[in-house]
């Protein structure tokens, strides 16, 4: 049986927007949506909701007819919201995930998938790094790197590799993604030799303090270094970065503010100003 939402005390005039998933408590999502509305003076309730893991569909039901506008979805419901999804961009389309919902006129789901996005304006903007002509490497085949693999080759890397512990997962995304670039798949063993300008890391091992098994000395001397996940202090994997002489090595929380400002821009039609949030996370 589906858990009823808590009760809403909306104003009249005041629109209802939301971040779900499984577990939501750590979310940064509603500071982040509060600081948009502040300073693009929008009038909104944005708060963090916890789904049962069997009656996702049935929460997003229960927000809409709540008054619900916009649904931000975070793990593990990104699937279940493409499913669910009445119309999807042709980003989410292909990436078979879906991270921001938002209901139409007529009162129908639509998805979008702004992970990408988001990393693409943090790496180009937020640290003014190119990724156009660049080696690129990508760890992990996961769920999160499905959902950035389109904006990422749009900008025409020279090459993309994709390593994975289980080739035959890396090797579907080749299969899903070639058409937009030069795009490979390989296993951890068979990166000693080669060299690249960037590595992202999409796995979520760098939070364990543990890293995929990478061979040494395959940063090039400008390389630069992003984990796609963010913690209080710097992962494993940054700190592998900066280890292995990167000239910059990062983590993702302007990933995070970037996609949820797109995810606004989706919402309100209007784009907030996100470095001044990055830095409040920050400190």
């Amino acid at each position: 049986m589906a858990r009823t939402l808590p009760e809403l005390r909306l104003k009249p005039g005041t629109d209802y927007y939301a971040v779900i998933g499984h577990p939501i408590t750590h979310s940064l999502s509603p500071l982040i949506h509060q600081q948009f509305a502040e300073q693009t003076d929008q009038n909104l309730i944005y708060q963090a909701i916890e789904s049962p893991l069997d009656t996702f569909p049935e929460m997003v039901e229960q927000f809409r007819q709540a008054g619900g506008r916009g649904l931000n979805v975070t793990v593990p419901f990104k699937q279940q919201a493409w499913e669910i999804s009445y119309q999807r961009s042709e980003v989410a389309e292909r990436a078979g995930a879906v991270n921001t919902l938002w209901f139409d006129d007529r009162d129908q789901i639509r998805g979008d998938n702004t992970d990408g996005c988001g990393l693409v304006r943090d790496i180009l903007i937020n640290y003014q790094q190119a990724i156009t002509g660049k080696r690129l490497l990508i760890l992990g085949a996961g769920g999160a790197v499905r959902g950035v693999l389109e904006p990422l080759l749009k900008e025409n890397p020279d090459t993309c590799v994709i390593a994975n512990r289980t080739l035959s997962r890396a090797e579907e995304l080749v299969g899903l993604f070639s058409d937009l670039g030069d795009l490979s798949a390989v296993a951890y063993s068979d990166l000693a030799g080669s060299s690249f300008d960037m590595v992202i890391n999409g796995t979520s091992a760098s939070l364990q303090g543990t890293l995929p098994p990478l061979p040494e000395n395959i940063l090039t001397k400008e390389a630069v270094c992003y984990d796609m996940m963010y913690a209080k202090k710097p992962t494993a994997f940054v700190k592998w970065g900066l280890d292995g002489g990167a000239k910059l090595s990062v983590d993702g929380l302007g990933m995070l503010v970037e996609q949820a400002a797109e995810s606004f821009f989706i919402w309100r039609g209007i784009r907030p100003e996100t470095s001044s949030v990055i830095s409040l996370l920050r400190t």
